[in-house]
Protein backbone atom coordinates (compact mmCIF):
# COMPACT_ATOMS: atom_id res chain seq x y z
CA UNK A 1 0.00 0.00 0.00
CA UNK A 2 1.23 3.25 -1.09
CA UNK A 3 1.95 5.50 1.82
CA UNK A 4 1.65 9.13 2.05
CA UNK A 5 4.45 11.47 2.56
CA UNK A 6 4.70 15.24 2.84
CA UNK A 7 2.80 18.00 0.80
CA UNK A 8 2.39 17.91 -2.77
CA UNK A 9 1.84 20.92 -5.13
CA UNK A 10 -1.74 21.34 -6.10
CA UNK A 11 -2.27 21.04 -9.87
CA UNK A 12 -3.66 23.85 -9.79
CA UNK A 13 -1.06 26.93 -9.45
CA UNK A 14 -3.64 29.46 -7.24
CA UNK A 15 -4.23 26.45 -4.72
CA UNK A 16 -1.17 26.29 -1.11
CA UNK A 17 -0.76 22.75 -0.86
CA UNK A 18 -1.85 19.35 0.24
CA UNK A 19 -0.63 16.02 0.63
CA UNK A 20 2.02 13.62 -1.28
CA UNK A 21 2.21 10.54 -1.55
CA UNK A 22 4.77 7.64 -3.46
CA UNK A 23 6.56 4.08 -3.76
CA UNK A 24 9.70 2.35 -5.80
CA UNK A 25 10.84 -0.09 -7.97
CA UNK A 26 13.87 -1.41 -9.39
CA UNK A 27 16.53 1.44 -10.46
CA UNK A 28 17.61 1.44 -13.99
CA UNK A 29 19.58 4.50 -14.33
CA UNK A 30 21.95 5.43 -16.51
CA UNK A 31 25.57 6.35 -15.39
CA UNK A 32 26.13 9.47 -17.11
CA UNK A 33 29.00 11.43 -14.98
CA UNK A 34 29.69 9.04 -12.43
CA UNK A 35 33.10 9.09 -13.41
CA UNK A 36 33.25 12.62 -12.38
CA UNK A 37 31.36 11.55 -9.28
CA UNK A 38 33.25 12.68 -5.86
CA UNK A 39 34.28 10.24 -3.09
CA UNK A 40 33.21 10.80 0.58
CA UNK A 41 32.92 9.32 3.55
CA UNK A 42 28.85 9.27 3.48
CA UNK A 43 29.14 7.61 0.38
CA UNK A 44 28.92 4.18 2.61
CA UNK A 45 24.46 4.69 3.04
CA UNK A 46 24.98 5.67 6.63
CA UNK A 47 23.02 8.52 7.52
CA UNK A 48 22.74 10.42 10.95
CA UNK A 49 18.89 11.01 11.62
CA UNK A 50 18.65 14.77 12.23
CA UNK A 51 15.50 16.41 14.78
CA UNK A 52 13.90 19.47 14.88
CA UNK A 53 16.44 20.66 17.59
CA UNK A 54 19.59 19.53 16.08
CA UNK A 55 18.96 20.33 11.93
CA UNK A 56 19.67 23.83 11.61
CA UNK A 57 22.85 23.54 13.69
CA UNK A 58 23.89 20.34 11.90
CA UNK A 59 23.10 21.69 8.62
CA UNK A 60 25.09 24.98 9.19
CA UNK A 61 28.06 22.80 10.31
CA UNK A 62 27.88 20.00 7.09
CA UNK A 63 27.47 22.98 4.65
CA UNK A 64 30.68 24.62 5.76
CA UNK A 65 32.16 21.66 4.94
CA UNK A 66 31.09 20.41 1.83
CA UNK A 67 30.71 23.19 -0.50
CA UNK A 68 29.24 21.64 -3.63
CA UNK A 69 26.86 23.02 -5.64
CA UNK A 70 26.48 20.53 -8.75
CA UNK A 71 24.73 17.17 -8.56
CA UNK A 72 22.94 14.45 -11.43
CA UNK A 73 20.13 12.71 -10.90
CA UNK A 74 19.89 9.93 -13.24
CA UNK A 75 16.59 7.86 -14.34
CA UNK A 76 15.92 5.23 -16.87
CA UNK A 77 15.18 8.80 -19.11
CA UNK A 78 18.44 9.39 -18.96
CA UNK A 79 20.58 12.30 -16.75
CA UNK A 80 19.45 15.71 -15.26
CA UNK A 81 22.27 17.87 -14.26
CA UNK A 82 21.09 20.78 -11.20
CA UNK A 83 22.97 23.74 -9.84
CA UNK A 84 22.21 24.33 -6.47
CA UNK A 85 22.32 27.71 -5.23
CA UNK A 86 25.31 28.74 -2.09
CA UNK A 87 22.61 31.70 -0.63
CA UNK A 88 20.20 28.98 0.12
CA UNK A 89 22.82 27.43 2.50
CA UNK A 90 20.42 25.07 4.58
CA UNK A 91 18.55 23.75 1.57
CA UNK A 92 21.96 22.82 -0.12
CA UNK A 93 23.66 21.31 2.44
CA UNK A 94 21.03 19.11 3.03
CA UNK A 95 20.04 18.27 -0.50
CA UNK A 96 24.24 17.83 -1.09
CA UNK A 97 24.30 15.16 2.54
CA UNK A 98 21.36 13.60 1.25
CA UNK A 99 22.75 12.27 -1.61
CA UNK A 100 26.54 11.93 -0.34
CA UNK A 101 24.99 9.42 1.89
CA UNK A 102 23.23 7.60 -0.99
CA UNK A 103 19.57 8.10 0.88
CA UNK A 104 18.23 9.43 -2.88
CA UNK A 105 19.13 6.40 -4.51
CA UNK A 106 16.35 4.73 -2.84
CA UNK A 107 14.03 7.34 -4.13
CA UNK A 108 11.66 8.16 -7.48
CA UNK A 109 9.89 10.32 -9.31
CA UNK A 110 6.54 9.70 -7.78
CA UNK A 111 4.17 12.45 -8.73
CA UNK A 112 3.91 13.87 -12.18
CA UNK A 113 1.86 16.80 -13.16
CA UNK A 114 2.15 17.62 -16.91
CA UNK A 115 2.83 20.90 -17.55
CA UNK A 116 3.37 21.88 -13.45
CA UNK A 117 6.20 19.75 -12.29
CA UNK A 118 7.68 16.26 -11.53
CA UNK A 119 8.10 15.55 -7.99
CA UNK A 120 10.59 12.99 -6.47
CA UNK A 121 12.84 12.17 -3.15
CA UNK A 122 11.13 9.01 -1.37
CA UNK A 123 10.18 5.68 -1.89
CA UNK A 124 7.79 3.39 0.22
CA UNK A 125 10.83 1.15 -0.73
CA UNK A 126 13.50 3.11 1.38
CA UNK A 127 15.56 1.63 3.90
CA UNK A 128 17.39 4.97 5.43
CA UNK A 129 15.69 7.27 7.76
CA UNK A 130 16.37 11.07 7.40
CA UNK A 131 15.21 12.04 10.70
CA UNK A 132 11.54 13.50 11.74
CA UNK A 133 12.61 17.56 10.80
CA UNK A 134 11.91 20.23 8.67
CA UNK A 135 14.21 22.91 7.00
CA UNK A 136 13.75 26.86 7.70
CA UNK A 137 13.03 28.49 4.04
CA UNK A 138 14.74 30.43 2.48
CA UNK A 139 13.25 31.91 -0.21
CA UNK A 140 15.14 34.70 -2.27
CA UNK A 141 13.64 37.03 -4.52
CA UNK A 142 16.40 36.23 -6.86
CA UNK A 143 14.96 32.74 -7.26
CA UNK A 144 11.64 32.53 -8.61
CA UNK A 145 9.52 29.05 -10.02
CA UNK A 146 11.03 29.34 -13.86
CA UNK A 147 10.59 26.27 -15.76
CA UNK A 148 13.35 24.51 -14.58
CA UNK A 149 13.83 25.78 -10.79
CA UNK A 150 14.55 22.91 -8.64
CA UNK A 151 12.88 23.53 -4.84
CA UNK A 152 11.39 21.67 -2.12
CA UNK A 153 7.99 20.36 -1.05
CA UNK A 154 6.54 21.46 2.21
CA UNK A 155 2.97 20.73 4.09
CA UNK A 156 0.50 23.04 3.76
CA UNK A 157 -0.13 26.59 5.79
CA UNK A 158 -2.56 25.36 8.11
CA UNK A 159 -0.25 22.76 9.87
CA UNK A 160 2.92 24.78 8.77
CA UNK A 161 2.93 28.49 8.86
CA UNK A 162 6.32 29.28 8.72
CA UNK A 163 6.71 27.69 5.09
CA UNK A 164 9.37 24.98 6.15
CA UNK A 165 10.51 22.84 3.76
CA UNK A 166 10.09 18.63 3.30
CA UNK A 167 13.35 17.35 4.68
CA UNK A 168 13.91 15.57 0.88
CA UNK A 169 10.40 15.60 -1.27
CA UNK A 170 11.80 18.04 -4.13
CA UNK A 171 10.30 18.65 -7.32
CA UNK A 172 11.26 20.44 -10.59
CA UNK A 173 9.01 22.69 -12.13
CA UNK A 174 7.64 22.10 -15.88
CA UNK A 175 5.33 25.36 -16.00
CA UNK A 176 4.56 26.83 -19.41
CA UNK A 177 4.67 30.41 -20.63
CA UNK A 178 2.34 32.76 -18.47
CA UNK A 179 0.19 35.65 -19.65
CA UNK A 180 1.31 39.44 -18.42
CA UNK A 181 -2.38 39.55 -16.82
CA UNK A 182 -2.07 36.56 -15.38
CA UNK A 183 1.77 37.53 -13.85
CA UNK A 184 0.34 40.81 -12.75
CA UNK A 185 -2.15 39.24 -10.68
CA UNK A 186 0.75 36.98 -8.78
CA UNK A 187 2.77 39.78 -8.15
CA UNK A 188 -0.24 41.61 -6.28
CA UNK A 189 -1.50 38.81 -4.41
CA UNK A 190 2.44 37.47 -3.43
CA UNK A 191 3.74 41.39 -3.30
CA UNK A 192 5.92 40.49 -5.55
CA UNK A 193 7.85 42.89 -7.77
CA UNK A 194 9.91 40.73 -10.41
CA UNK A 195 12.54 42.23 -12.31
CA UNK A 196 12.29 42.78 -15.90
CA UNK A 197 14.39 39.71 -16.55
CA UNK A 198 12.52 37.17 -14.46
CA UNK A 199 9.11 38.65 -16.09
CA UNK A 200 10.28 37.86 -19.40
CA UNK A 201 11.31 34.56 -17.80
CA UNK A 202 8.06 34.03 -17.05
CA UNK A 203 6.24 35.08 -20.57
CA UNK A 204 8.51 34.05 -22.95
CA UNK A 205 10.21 30.24 -21.18
CA UNK A 206 7.41 29.58 -18.80
CA UNK A 207 7.66 28.44 -14.61
CA UNK A 208 4.69 28.40 -11.98
CA UNK A 209 5.12 32.13 -10.37
CA UNK A 210 1.28 31.12 -8.20
CA UNK A 211 4.53 29.48 -6.15
CA UNK A 212 6.85 32.32 -5.35
CA UNK A 213 6.94 33.05 -1.59
CA UNK A 214 5.62 29.87 -0.97
CA UNK A 215 8.20 27.05 -1.40
CA UNK A 216 11.78 27.29 -1.52
CA UNK A 217 14.13 27.25 -4.71
CA UNK A 218 17.10 26.26 -4.10
CA UNK A 219 18.87 25.07 -7.40
CA UNK A 220 17.99 24.73 -11.08
CA UNK A 221 18.25 22.25 -14.08
CA UNK A 222 21.67 23.04 -16.19
CA UNK A 223 21.61 20.30 -18.68
CA UNK A 224 18.81 17.74 -19.36
CA UNK A 225 15.53 19.49 -19.18
CA UNK A 226 14.12 17.32 -21.96
CA UNK A 227 15.20 14.28 -19.35
CA UNK A 228 12.54 16.41 -17.24
CA UNK A 229 9.76 16.59 -20.27
CA UNK A 230 10.23 12.63 -20.66
CA UNK A 231 9.01 12.32 -17.01
CA UNK A 232 6.65 14.94 -17.29
CA UNK A 233 5.40 12.51 -20.45
CA UNK A 234 5.12 9.65 -18.22
CA UNK A 235 1.56 8.34 -17.69
CA UNK A 236 -0.51 8.16 -14.63
CA UNK A 237 -3.08 7.41 -12.51
CA UNK A 238 -6.16 9.47 -10.92
CA UNK A 239 -3.62 10.62 -8.51
CA UNK A 240 -0.74 11.92 -10.78
CA UNK A 241 1.08 8.95 -9.80
CA UNK A 242 3.46 7.21 -12.66
CA UNK A 243 1.81 4.07 -13.85
CA UNK A 244 5.44 2.83 -14.30
CA UNK A 245 7.54 3.90 -11.54
CA UNK A 246 10.44 6.15 -12.16
CA UNK A 247 13.48 5.10 -10.02
CA UNK A 248 16.28 8.10 -9.22
CA UNK A 249 19.34 7.90 -8.09
CA UNK A 250 21.79 11.58 -7.29
CA UNK A 251 25.22 11.90 -7.25
CA UNK A 252 27.42 14.98 -6.50
CA UNK A 253 29.91 15.52 -9.25
CA UNK A 254 32.54 18.21 -9.79
CA UNK A 255 32.59 21.57 -10.76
Amino acid sequence: MKKKILSYLSRHMLLAVCLLPLFSCNNTSTEADNENTEASAEDEQTLEPLTTENAVAKLEAYGQNNQDSLAVISTRHGSIKVRLYKDTPLHRANFVRLTKAGFYDQGEFYRVVEGFAVQGGDSDEREMSQGAYKIPQEFNPNYIHKRGALAMARYGDERNPDKESSSHNFYIVTGKPVSKEQLLAFEQKHEIDYTPEQEQTYLSVGGEPGLDTEYTVFGEVVEGMDVVEKIEQEPVDASDWPRQVVPHTVKIVKE
